[in-house]
């Protein structure tokens, strides 16, 4: 068994890489202004270009990887998670806008309430 071998992996220039981000970003934001008068299509594909450099750039990183490694572990366990078929579904829905109409009612009657007691009042 050698003992020296680690699954770890090894991150190098990440404040290279993370300066190359910000400068791709903000060479991103400077082109979008620079060809303001191109159209908007144009435009649109330049930044989307640029965002996967910027990604791509990022998940290099260490804190791109741990990033990587969070977005990995939530999909496991959004696929671990026992989903409501449609008819719990349907109900729960009913129940809340049940709620939120009787709520609605309460807080206009109170609302009219306080307007007739403020008009009484004034006079």
């Amino acid at each position: 068994m050698s003992a020296g071998v680690t699954d770890e992996k090894v991150f190098r220039l990440d404040g290279l890489k993370w300066l190359l981000v910000a400068l791709l970003v903000s060479g991103a934001v400077y082109g979008n202004y620079y060809f303001s008068a191109e159209p908007l299509l144009y435009r649109v594909l330049g930044l989307l270009l640029a965002g996967v450099l910027v990604a791509v750039v990022a998940l290099q990183t260490e804190k791109g990887d741990a990033f990587w490694g969070l977005i990995k572990g939530a999909r496991t366990e959004a696929s671990r998670v026992v989903w409501p078929n449609r008819q719990e579904r349907n109900q729960t829905t009913l129940v809340v806008v049940g709620f939120i109409l009787l709520m609605a009612l309460l807080l206009w009657g109170l609302d009219a309430l306080f307007g007739w007691l403020a008009s009484f009042v004034i006079g």
